[in-house]
């Protein structure tokens, strides 16, 4: 069986949904940050390793120990599971000094090296222009990745990133893009019998009424396409706010446009709310203080944030069919979401949009 292997440094997994942190993220996929940071930040490096069946890896402790010490040349001193959603993750601390994150990419992922190199370059090109994004590790050999077979049970600036695989990033059966809600029709088998059926159903016709008509007018970008509160990581500041010190996990990058991640930032700090529906508005301002929508995006942002969490609540009872002993974790953002997208639907577009846009109004007049 045949797996590909990453490695990075630890740092602090701390969430705050705070305006000072959105518009920091925001110049840092938009415009880039204002020059680079006062110190040093504790970014995430690491080592990454390839899968080969369609299978999630289960790799043990040993085979862990084993493969840093002949792929690093470092001797493991404590290692412990992180959790991932497809892939597999150690934290890794190491007698020689440094700790690490070890992360071995899924079966599936693992057939295409190219996309995987993509994605090492795009945080080579963010960490080289001082911003805080984890970078891969070189093995022994000087490699950024490792193909192993093993038997484990089955100053504001914009920077342009020039590869000759990104056109890998045009991934049009991704399940996870904004652009291929559509698909969500052909597993929603895995909600029948349950409420909110009809729900998704409807946001799904609403995506393809009102939101794939105008997607000519959104604009253009790579999106990361994961902004939860998991891969954003925030230390505190000389000011006693938080400035961002980390951002992780760039295997859902795909070309797509840059009012997808507002959506996806706002459906994830939805979850991490007591008063859900109050998120809009300081997500707003901090991301139009930097690139403000145009109408087009304004009219779409409520059916794109709905059509998030309908991705979010089917894509994961799907994988919890495949791996129910994973379920815990697959099943975070959905079990808190389901409440806030009936919520969502059941207030409907215009007060909804009415809460968010008066307060992003009330919060910029802050910056």
């Amino acid at each position: 069986m045949m797996w590909i292997l990453s490695f990075s440094s630890v740092v602090n997994l701390i969430w705050r949904a705070q305006v000072d942190v959105l518009r920091q993220l925001l110049r840092v996929f938009i415009r880039g940050a204002e020059g680079p940071p006062e110190k040093e930040l504790s970014t995430p490096k690491t080592w990454t390793i390839m899968a080969a069946l369609h299978s999630k890896p289960n790799f043990s402790n040993a085979q862990v120990v084993e493969m840093v010490a002949r792929l690093f040349s470092l001797t493991p001193s404590e290692i412990r599971p992180f959790p991932s959603y497809d892939d597999q993750n150690f934290y890794v601390s190491c007698m020689e000094g440094g700790e690490y994150v070890l992360k071995i990419m899924n079966s599936e992922d693992s057939e295409n090296p190219s996309m995987i190199e993509v994605q090492t370059f795009a945080m080579s090109v963010l960490h080289r222009n001082g911003l805080p994004a984890q970078t891969a590790l070189p093995n022994a050999a000087g490699q950024l990745m490792s193909l192993e077979e093993m038997d484990c049970g089955h100053g504001v600036q914009k920077y342009m990133m020039v590869h000759p695989n990104l056109g890998l990033l045009d991934r049009e059966k991704f399940v996870w893009s904004l652009s291929n809600v559509p698909q969500l029709e052909a597993n929603l088998n895995i909600l029948e019998g349950d409420p909110l059926e009809e729900i998704v159903k409807s946001v799904i016709h609403q995506y393809k009424t009102s939101v794939m008509p105008k997607r000519s007018n959104f604009r253009k970008c790579i999106n990361h396409g994961d902004f939860n509160d998991l891969n954003v990581l925030v230390q505190l500041d000389e000011s006693g706010g938080h400035r961002i010190s980390g951002i992780l996990d760039f295997g859902d990058m795909n070309n797509g446009y840059y009012i997808y991640e507002l959506a996806i930032a706002i459906m994830y700090m939805m979850t991490e709310h007591p008063e859900p529906v109050e998120v809009g508005g300081p997500v707003l301002a901090g991301w139009e203080s930097v690139l403000p929508l145009n109408e087009t995006e304004k009219d779409c942002l409520y059916a794109l944030v709905l059509s998030r969490f309908c991705q979010s609540m089917v894509i994961a009872r799907h994988a919890v069919k495949k791996h129910p002993e994973n379920e815990e974790y697959l099943m975070i953002s959905s079990r808190r979401g389901v409440h806030i997208l009936r919520q969502l639907w059941e207030l409907g577009k215009e007060q909804v949009e009415k809460a968010w846009f008066q307060s992003a109004t009330q919060f910029s007049d802050r910056l």
